[in-house]
């Protein structure tokens, strides 16, 4: 496959970004100067960052931005006790100084009978090439000539009134843990983008549109051209919308926005929801949540995936969780002090920063594709609602009520027709994932992925 920066030679990469030797070392420092001033254990993380995105508007650049950076964070233990303190001054010599200010903070903090590291049993030592890294960055100038080509093809589409600007950008990003009981680890991926956004129709008619391609590696992007008259031709389908009224329809989720759906399930099931009793579904482990067949997986271990890590922020090796099986819920996402608090065992989907303590998070989800095209799993609706965009985030996850505008199409005699704007969908979690069917298109594109998905009996609210 071609690279969209073929046009010129690529930027020969800088060995050093992606030599981790050195924020390893002082990880490994940073942890004995903290067992030598007093902690009974201590982990440290490092985390590199480079990135470079170049955004163009009316063919002139509006904005160019570089940052590259690596940061230390320091967790440290005496009993149940713990404190984090972290820096980005990874050059200097001052571990000392930022233990012994751990160990202080750590022996006035309240006790957390629930915190300590990973057991050492749980630990990996085996990491997976999982392909994240493509070691040839682009040069400024050729994410200029993306960015530049995206925003021609969004004008080129006729109807498009003006641009919205388009974008593109590349980096790498990745972090090194090093625990006080034997763990070392490193990873690190590279990332590639290109978006457009375009406006059509005039005045107080207008309408705007966008798409983006978002990568690991240059050569699995979309072409920009591509990328620029898909936004141009998703804003001229929305010129004259139309208003509805409130009525109960079957509704249907573009692949767009129906990961959305995977995400309130991820939150609702999520360890620490879970363990302060602030989720919806906090009684039903086991329970059937989703009809026959549907599986809804999260897989760190997915070659190229935007959210792939060989480990977690404790240690623990990743792995291939059916998080729904045949509609069932079967687990819950945890990391070492939400498994302890519920009595349960880590699930290994710790996520870490620099200046926090590991807590719970999902990686790669996506929900299975089904058996049915989208356009047969419209085709006897002769009155629905076909979603492309959501607004706002009115999702309560105590109680599972769901409300969010919404804009798309509607649905007559099974084909999407005028476009609608300004209403809101309204229903309950748990009745929509009862009520829930996938079709057969998923593709990977995002951080959490679904195929197109219907509902029935959605609340639509309008005029």
């Amino acid at each position: 496959m071609t690279t969209p920066y073929e046009s010129e030679p690529m930027l020969a990469p800088v060995q050093s970004l992606f030599d981790q030797s050195t924020l390893t070392d002082r990880a490994e420092r940073l942890v004995k100067a903290a067992i030598a001033a007093g902690a009974d254990a201590a982990d440290a993380v490092a985390v590199r960052g480079l990135s470079q995105s170049i955004e163009v508007r009316d063919g002139q650049v509006e904005e160019s931005e570089s940052s590259e950076g690596d940061d230390l964070g320091l967790r440290v233990l005496i009993g149940k006790r713990q404190a984090v303190v972290s820096t980005n001054d990874t050059a200097s010599d001052g571990f000392q100084v930022l233990a012994e200010r751990a160990v202080a903070m750590a022996r006035v903090a309240p006790e957390d009978k629930f915190a300590g590291l990973a057991d050492p049993a749980q630990l990996t030592h085996e990491f997976p090439d999982l392909d994240l890294i493509d070691c040839n960055l682009p040069t400024v100038a050729q994410l200029e000539a993306m960015a530049r080509q995206a925003e021609e093809a969004a004008l080129a589409v006729k109807g498009v009134a003006k641009s919205g600007g388009a974008s593109a950008s590349a980096g790498i990003g990745g972090m090194v843990l090093v625990t006080s009981h034997g763990f070392r680890g490193a990873y690190l991926g590279s990332s590639h983008s290109v978006s457009a956004m375009a406006i059509a129709g005039e005045g107080t008619g207008m309408e705007r549109d966008y798409d983006y391609s978002s990568t690991r590696h240059a050569s699995d992007l979309d072409n920009p051209q591509s990328i620029g008259r898909s936004a141009g031709e998703r804003a001229i389908a929305r010129l004259n919308p139309r208003k509805v009224t409130t009525r109960k329809v079957p509704v249907v989720f573009d692949p767009r926005v129906a990961g959305s759906l995977v995400s309130h399930l991820a939150g609702a099931i999520n360890g620490s929801s879970i363990a302060r009793k602030t989720s919806f579904l906090r009684d039903k482990m086991g329970a059937k949540l989703f009809a026959d067949g549907i599986r809804i997986i999260d897989d760190p271990l997915r070659k190229r995936g935007l959210r792939s890590h060989p480990f977690d922020g404790e240690g623990v090796a990743g792995k291939k969780l059916a998080l729904i099986d045949d509609g069932v819920l079967t687990t819950w996402i945890l990391d070492c002090a939400t498994a302890r608090e519920l009595g349960l065992t880590t699930t290994g989907h710790a996520s870490r920063g620099v200046s926090s303590s590991p807590a719970p998070s999902a990686s790669n989800l996506h929900m299975e594709a089904g058996k049915v095209s989208p356009e047969d799993l419209i085709a006897d609706i002769k009155d629905g609602f076909y979603i492309t965009d959501l607004i706002g985030s009115g999702v309560n996850g105590v109680t599972g009520d769901y409300s969010r505008g919404a804009s798309g199409f509607w649905i007559e005699n099974g084909k999407r027709t005028y476009a609608v704007s300004e209403v809101t969908i309204a229903g309950h979690l748990i009745d929509m994932f009862k009520n829930l069917t996938p079709a057969n298109d998923l593709v990977f594109k995002y951080g959490i992925n679904a195929p197109t998905i219907r509902l029935e009996g959605l609340t639509v609210a309008g005029t």
